[in-house]
């Protein structure tokens, strides 16, 4: 495994008080606590116990002792504070993923955020949007430390108020899903054969399956992966804490967050159908059906559930393995009673395309960015390192030079190729952008800020550069993340 870095940790210093002395020039509100009036939200990040089940208890580093972390409401375009009081020894940070936030409060050292140093607090203030369901987690490397990063317990649901009712229901239920005790493993095969079309494209598949070929004729292993032994839904393992009540003729309205470090989840509620009315905390162009979800790690799905077949049920993944390691929940009837029951669902598959419009957007971009992802096998003491157009983000360097260069105002499209066997959760900071093509199939109106770019497949996405300054693009798997999957982007 890689050692701790001591260098790093005083370049983290450093760049941090350099970033600060910059806000404050700009009188820009990040600052440092000790103001009179009192924030409209208090944030402590320590490292806590936290029960899984009565027999199962583990560290991990929280938002207020608590996993998730409070549920934050906003209103949108409304100012809100936010206190940050950091009790652990390294520093952290909070990204408010999906807002369309300043770099200097987004929540990211390589945007230019401040660190909220360690045994310290600071106060945030901002503007939230736009509305929907957001989260915050935190944005920090982890590299071999399972401790730090999205490994730890630091992740909590955000909702924005939104101006309209995305559909009549009668309550809301927030969801988050996340694994812990994660332990390194050396690398296996992703299963993909949920994602829809299937079609992968044969020049990245022979360049991918080449690469790793000349790898292991070397005598190289497989570099590492992650692997955990606890699954839980809201910080409970499935059996364990309050089961979710509901009578018949409820239309419960469930927000559905994936919180994990890099895992793809699915959720399944036996003889109930979703209605998907918003992705990413954006509306879908009309509301969608399906069996099941599919939810790539940070994606949010919002989703009404007609309480209509009394009985106790078990609410979880489709994955016996994971679901039978914790990763549900208890659903239970007004009056129903006996043993929660688990009926599986026939496989289905997981199309972005049929949520939006089947024709490619009427505006044409400005200008097409081309991505390859691609995998150099161990090459980091053991680590993958991930590749943007061959280069991997710096490790040793928070705002590196940036790939691309916008212009505020045009339309860009993302032409991303996936060069290796992996699922990519790509994530685009402070922007959301819309889906055009799948593997081949064009669609429009479904806005994100993650989508799965699936093994071997090309996706393509437009956005609009409408929030200056440094933006960061990666992978949201924290083991890609840390070993070189981001890159910059910035206006010129």
């Amino acid at each position: 495994m890689v050692p701790p870095r001591s260098s790093r940790r005083s370049f983290l210093a450093t760049s941090s008080g350099a970033a600060a002395a910059t806000l404050f020039a700009r009188g820009f509100a990040t600052t440092a606590l000790g103001q009179s009036e009192p924030a409209d939200y208090s944030l402590t990040i320590a490292n806590t116990p936290i029960e899984l089940s009565p027999k199962h208890t583990v560290s991990v580093t929280t938002y207020n002792g608590q996993f998730p972390g409070p549920l934050l409401r906003f209103k949108e375009g409304q100012r809100v504070t936010v206190d940050v009081r950091n009790d652990t020894d390294v520093p952290e940070q909070l990204h408010w993923h999906g807002q369309t936030l300043p770099p200097e409060v987004d929540g990211a050292a390589e945007e230019g955020t401040p660190y909220v140093a360690p045994h310290s607090s600071q106060r945030i203030s901002f503007v939230p949007g736009p509305s929907g369901f957001r989260f915050y987690h935190t944005h920090v490397r982890a590299g071999s430390d399972l401790g730090r990063g999205q490994y730890s317990g630091l992740v909590g649901p955000v909702c924005i108020e939104t101006k309209e009712n995305p559909g009549r229901y009668d309550r809301e239920v927030f969801l988050t899903l996340k694994e812990f005790e994660p332990t390194f493993s050396r690398g296996g095969d992703m299963d993909m054969d949920f994602l829809s079309p299937a079609a992968t494209v044969k020049t990245l598949k022979d360049t991918g399956e080449s690469a790793m070929k000349a790898s292991l004729a070397k005598g190289m292993p497989k570099g590492f992966e992650v692997g955990y032994g606890a699954f839980t839904i809201n910080g409970k393992m499935l059996g364990h804490g309050e089961p979710i009540l509901v009578k018949r003729g409820e239309r419960i309205l469930f927000h559905v967050l994936n919180g994990s470090a890099g895992e793809i989840r699915s959720l399944a509620l036996p003889r109930h159908t979703f209605t998907i009315v918003a992705m990413d905390g954006n509306p879908l162009p009309k509301p969608v059906r399906v069996p099941y979800l599919w939810i790539g790690t940070a994606e949010r799905i919002s989703a009404i559930v007609e309480m209509n077949h009394p009985g106790v049920w078990i609410m979880g993944d489709t994955g016996d393995d994971d679901r039978h390691h914790g990763m549900g929940i208890v659903l239970e009837y007004a009056g129903a009673a006996g043993k929660p029951q688990w009926v599986a669902p026939r496989p289905f598959k997981w199309n972005y395309a049929a949520f939006g419009h089947a024709a490619a957007p009427g505006v044409p971009p400005d200008d097409v960015f081309e991505m390859t992802f691609a995998k150099d096998n161990a090459a980091i003491a053991g680590f993958n390192r991930w590749t943007i157009n061959g280069i991997a983000y710096p490790d040793d360097q928070m705002m590196a030079k940036p790939m691309f260069l916008l212009t505020q105002g045009k339309r860009y499209r993302l032409k991303m190729r996936n060069a290796s066997d992996d699922i990519h959760p790509i994530h685009l900071h402070r922007h959301s952008f819309e889906l055009t093509k799948i593997a081949g199939q064009s669609t429009s109106g479904v806005m994100k800020d993650v989508v799965m770019v699936g093994g071997y497949q090309e996706v393509e996405v437009d956005f609009v550069a409408s929030n200056p300054g440094p933006t960061l693009f990666h992978c949201h798997q924290q083991l890609h993340m840390d070993y070189g999957f981001m890159a910059l982007f910035d206006y010129a």
